[in-house]
C-alpha cells in the first residue's frame, strides 16, 4: 500500500508540478503559510524517478520482511510515526538554524528507520552491496550512520542527511520504548555470543 501511494503521488506531481510546493516540506510554506499537512505528505513526494525508485526498492526489500515480522498494523504505526517525526524534527532544525528555503521530500527518513529495525529483527542477515559485497545488516546500518553523520557535518549537497540520522534515532527509540528491543544487546548476542 505504501509503495502504491508513493507511486500515485509521484504521478500526480508529475502531471501537476505545482503540487510539489504544496506537498513537500518547507519551513516557509509549513510554518509561514500554515501548510500543516506537509510533515505527512512530504514522505510521498519524490524529486525524480531515481529518487522514488531507490526508496521504493528499499521499502520493498526491507519493509516487507519487517512487516511480516511485526504485523501490518505495527508496521504502519512504525512507518508513519518515524516518517512524521523525521519531518517535524528536520523542520524544527531548519527553522531554528535559518535554512528556511530547504524543501524536504521523499521517504528516505522512514526508509532509514526500516533499515534499522530490519537489522535488529534480522541481525544475522547479510546484505550484498551491488549484489556482490556481503555486509552484515547491523554493520551496514552502522556504516550508513557514520556516512550520514559525516555528510551532515560537511554540509553534503542536496541530501537531507539530518532526516536520515533522525530516522535511525527515532527507530532506535521506538525499538527500545515500544518493543523492548535493545539493538546493541541484540547485535552483540547475535554476533559475539
Amino acid at each position: 500500500m505504501i509503495i502504491g501511494v508513493n507511486v500515485l503521488f509521484f504521478l500526480a506531481v508529475s502531471l501537476f508540478p505545482s503540487l510539489y510546493a504544496y506537498l513537500g516540506l518547507s519551513v516557509i510554506r509549513c510554518v509561514g503559510y500554515h501548510f500543516w499537512w506537509q510533515p505527512v505528505t512530504y514522505m510521498f513526494v519524490h524529486a525524480g524517478f531515481s529518487h522514488i525508485l531507490l526508496n521504493m526498492l528499499g521499502i520493498l526489500m526491507f519493509g516487507l520482511a519487517v512487516e511480516r515480522a511485526i504485523g501490518s498494523k505495527e508496521f504502519l504505526l512504525f512507518y508513519f510515526l518515524c516518517g512524521i517525526l523525521d519531518g517535524v524534527i528536520s523542520l524544527a532544525f531548519y527553522f531554528f538554524s535559518g535554512f528556511h528555503y530547504v524543501n524536504l521530500v521523499g521517504a528516505s527518513g522512514a526508509l532509514y528507520s526500516i533499515l534499522l529495525i530490519f537489522a535488529v529483527l534480522f541481525p544475522k542477515s547479510i546484505i550484498r552491496i551491488y549484489g556482490i559485497i556481503p555486509v552484515p545488516a547491523p554493520l551496514l546500518v552502522l556504516g550508513y550512520a557514520v556516512i550520514e553523520l559525516g555528510s551532515h557535518l560537511r554540509g553534503g549537497g542536496n541530501v537531507a542527511h539530518l532526516t536520515h540520522l533522525t530516522g535511525f534515532a527515532i527507530a532506535w527509540l521506538y525499538l527500545v520504548i515500544r518493543m523492548g528491543l535493545h539493538p546493541i544487546t541484540i547485535w552483540k548476542n547475535a554476533w559475539f555470543d
